[in-house]
């Protein structure tokens, strides 16, 4: 019996010296490991957690913006005149997607929509398209026009800088007819500057009456007793001595306006002023250019003409 036990005494003690060298020799071995490899698997394992971090937030910022691009918005006009109606804005609509594609919330789709209002619609210009959360805002200077012509069974219209627009009926503004155009040349299609002398000298007195209209008599426009300017004779080409300019009111009185603005020195007129001052001073004290006067005539010159405002025009 005492033997067995001092064989286990001796085989417990072995165990335990050997155990004990077994963790001196780690223990030797980590303190021999030098300080750059304990550096190189710290360095190491930092990088390899900052992949996996990476790829975390990669695949969530992919994933937001799929989400974005593939949900599709409406299309928003804003900053519209009160003249503009429902036809014209629906041919803004039709201009914008013109190739029949969902509007999708990106910048992509912003463009292609500038790009299609910018060449099948004459109407907007300066046009700037932006793509929100919710919609796709278009933006831009509408083309406002002010004359109306007819061409064989074509109508069209122009702007006060002489862009051609296609004709869309537009009963809240007064635009007059242009007649007596010289044929020498066909007009431009919509969208474009149709440089015409005796247009030019049209659209010069509209604009004038315009603006009259906006100063003097913005509750009850002049131009909407006009019904068209004449040019037939521009510059004399019929007759010399005869009016260059004539407006006809609804009522048929004749407006004879003379000759073309910047000109009437050389024919010895009233000055362009004093023509707008002399029909504004009637307009406002008679009303309506009824029909129970035959003419007006606006080219004989004044020593004294009365203005409607104190200002000069």
């Amino acid at each position: 019996m005492v033997r067995r036990r001092k064989t286990k005494s001796a085989a417990k003690r072995i165990s335990f010296k050997l155990g004990r060298s077994k963790k001196r020799k780690k223990r030797r071995l980590t303190r021999k490991l030098p300080l750059k490899t304990v550096l190189k698997v710290l360095v190491s394992g930092c990088v390899i957690a900052a992949i996996v971090v990476g790829f975390v937030f990669l695949r969530k910022y992919v994933e937001q913006n799929v989400a974005v691009s593939s949900r599709t918005g409406t299309l928003k006009l804003v900053d519209v005149p009160d003249w503009v109606n429902e036809s014209l804005i629906e041919r803004v609509y039709t201009a914008a997607v013109a190739d029949g594609e969902d509007l999708k919330l990106d910048d992509d789709a912003a463009r292609s929509v500038q790009q299609n209002v910018e060449t099948r619609i004459a109407w907007l210009d300066e046009v700037t398209v932006q793509a929100t959360n919710e919609n796709i805002i278009v933006s831009g200077r509408w083309r406002k026009p002010i004359a109306v012509l007819e061409v064989g069974l074509h109508k069209f219209y122009v702007d006060a800088r002489h862009v051609v627009l296609d004709f869309v009926a537009i009963p809240a503004l007064p635009i007059v007819r242009i007649k007596g155009l010289s044929r020498t040349s066909t007009a431009p299609p919509p969208g474009l500057v149709w440089q015409k002398d005796d247009l030019v000298a049209a659209v010069a007195v509209l604009t004038r009456l315009e603006h009259m209209d906006n100063l003097v008599t913005p509750d009850k426009p002049l131009l909407y007793e006009i019904d068209r300017i004449d040019v037939s004779n521009f510059n004399g080409r019929q007759n010399s001595r005869a009016a260059h300019i004539i407006l006809y009111t609804k009522q048929g009185t004749e407006i004879i306006w003379g000759a073309e603005v910047g000109t009437w020195q050389r024919y010895l007129e009233a000055t362009d002023e004093q023509k707008l001052a002399k029909l504004y001073g009637y307009y406002t004290e008679t009303g309506p250019l009824l029909s129970d006067v035959k003419y007006i005539n606006l080219r004989d010159p004044q020593q004294t003409v009365p203005l409607p405002v104190d200002k000069k025009y």
